[in-house]
């Protein structure tokens, strides 16, 4: 889409959440729709319809590619969920991924294309959108120990030098092509953009001091692998949005906007009037209130969500950089506490709207 598009939403003042999860669990067959896809689509187009915006995003599930690469390699989706590689994965197994990416889906994925081609099809008013995870993260979620080889590869150590690094490097070159080839078929059903989700290039697992002494373990493990991910949306024709919610340094925030999301969407621990500064104007910056604690009234008190709305608001507007206020990462329900959350999801979309479409497109 013409980027005009999401400059325009930002300065229409939209505010709304990633809130899929939300309105999933509310229905009685919840389980029964992650798996079929009409039903998944009519709550995303019932999200979307709610909150009052025309992107209709998925469910920000993110062990959809895991469960699906596990599945080219022959692990059952009922142990996908607790399955890691315990040591380098067999030399095997990338050539086993690349041979079986025209391969039918898992029904998760299956059903997350089909809830995709439902909006395509039956609502031309919203913009059907895909989900992936980051290449980065996915590694993270297959080995047991990622942390102390990233770490090791930060020191320059290579996979040629040492197994463990190895097995960093070739679940890195797995993770590359299933997600492609989610993207791909999402793209196919009728996602016009995707929003791909990198929480785990973060702080934890990538270390400050290290990048601060000049190791580009970044641009190797991170930003070199999403740049492929980049250049399969652009060949496909689709939109990148771009979500990470860790906690992240400058120098992390300025390399991911070089990938020139649509929307940058990051986390409570960043400030976004800050973060501006890191990120052209051509990418919307999306965010951050605390929604990952909303379920707690003791760490995020109902008048709490007033304040940082109104916060981030004048902040914002005050650099006129485009910008949509909403969640930090997706919405989830919590079992005992849904009515806290709907109640600081209601009152942030009722308050005081300080970035309203009365405001001079000028300023954004």
């Amino acid at each position: 889409m013409e980027r005009s598009f999401y400059l325009e939403l930002a300065r229409s003042g939209k505010r709304f959440p990633i809130g899929a999860h939300l309105v999933l669990c509310e229905k009685p067959d919840h389980e029964a729709r992650l798996t079929d896809g009409q039903g998944l689509g009519e709550v995303i187009a019932e999200t979307a319809d709610r909150f009052h915006t025309p992107l209709a995003l998925p469910l920000m599930d993110l062990t959809i590619e895991k469960a699906d690469l596990l599945h080219m390699i022959g692990i059952p989706a009922d142990r996908a969920s607790a399955y890691h590689f315990e040591a380098c994965p067999e030399k095997d197994a990338l050539e086993r991924v690349l041979a079986s990416l025209d391969s039918p889906p898992t029904p998760r994925m299956r059903a997350n294309c089909e809830a995709i081609r439902h909006i395509a099809t039956r609502r031309a008013d919203l913009v059907p959108s895909g989900m992936a995870i980051g290449p980065f993260s996915l590694m993270t979620k297959l080995l047991a120990d990622p942390i102390t080889p990233v770490f090791m590869a930060g020191t320059g150590t290579t996979g040629d030098e040492d197994e463990d690094v190895r097995a960093v490097e070739l679940a890195l070159e797995m993770a590359i092509p299933a997600i492609q080839r989610g993207i791909r078929m999402q793209v196919e059903a009728g996602a016009r953009a995707v929003c791909v989700c990198e929480p785990a290039a973060n702080k934890v697992f990538l270390s400050p001091k290290q990048l601060e002494a000049g190791s580009d373990i970044f641009e190797r493990l991170v930003m070199g692998s999403l740049r492929r991910i980049k250049a399969t949306l652009d060949d496909l024709g689709a939109d990148l949005i771009l979500h990470d919610c860790g906690e992240l340094t400058d120098p992390m925030v300025r390399d991911l906007a070089t990938l020139d999301p649509a929307i940058l969407s990051l986390g409570s621990s960043r400030q976004l009037w800050d973060d501006a500064r890191l990120v052209p104007k051509s990418t919307v910056l999306y965010g951050n209130l605390p929604t990952k604690n909303f379920y707690s009234d003791a760490q995020v008190p109902p008048e709490a969500v007033d304040r940082l709305a109104r916060e981030l608001i004048r902040h914002m507007r005050a650099i006129g950089h485009p910008f949509i206020l909403g969640s930090e990462c997706d919405v989830l329900s919590v079992p005992g506490s849904e009515a806290p959350i709907q109640a600081k999801i209601e009152r942030d979309r009722k308050s005081t709207r300080l970035n309203s479409s009365h405001e001079s497109p000028s300023r954004m």
